[in-house]
């Protein structure tokens, strides 16, 4: 006991860094139901996940997830290029995943359940040399 009231200092110093040490597990998948580039390719390959691009058309142009609809945020709701079946998965995607993260909400308002935006946007997706394509005008 008279350990622990000597180096009270030195035990509240490990107890704090192993908090930090464990705090981004327990924060990891809260992150407004973000997926990793990795959960992205399990659900467009096991689950037949729809990836719906929401950048401006430009944006979309000069790189994009192989395969993904643009859709403008702007223009989202009631979009025609959304699928019919509202639970098949979505992954919403934008160049930072900033307008992923409030597109995947507005999904979700409007029945699609399973709609969620990639972590890292377009950006982690490159970064992960997953396949980009670009769009000639």
């Amino acid at each position: 006991m008279k350990f622990i009231i000597d180096n009270w200092f030195l035990i509240l110093v490990a107890f704090v860094s192993g908090g930090m040490l464990v705090w981004p597990l327990v924060t990891r998948g809260t992150r407004a139901g973000a997926v990793s580039t990795a959960q992205a390719v399990l659900l467009i390959n096991r689950e037949k996940a729809v990836v719906v691009d929401v950048s401006e058309p430009a944006e979309y142009a000069a790189g994009h997830v192989a395969g993904a609809r643009n859709i403008p945020f702007g223009s989202l709701e009631g979009a025609r290029e959304l699928p019919s079946n509202k639970s098949l998965p979505i992954i919403v995607v934008c160049p930072t995943g900033a307008r992923a993260s409030r597109a995947a909400a507005t999904l979700r308002k409007s029945g699609y359940e399973k709609a969620v935006p990639l972590a890292g946007g377009t950006a982690a997706w490159r970064e992960a040399n997953l396949p980009i394509e670009k769009t000639t005008a």
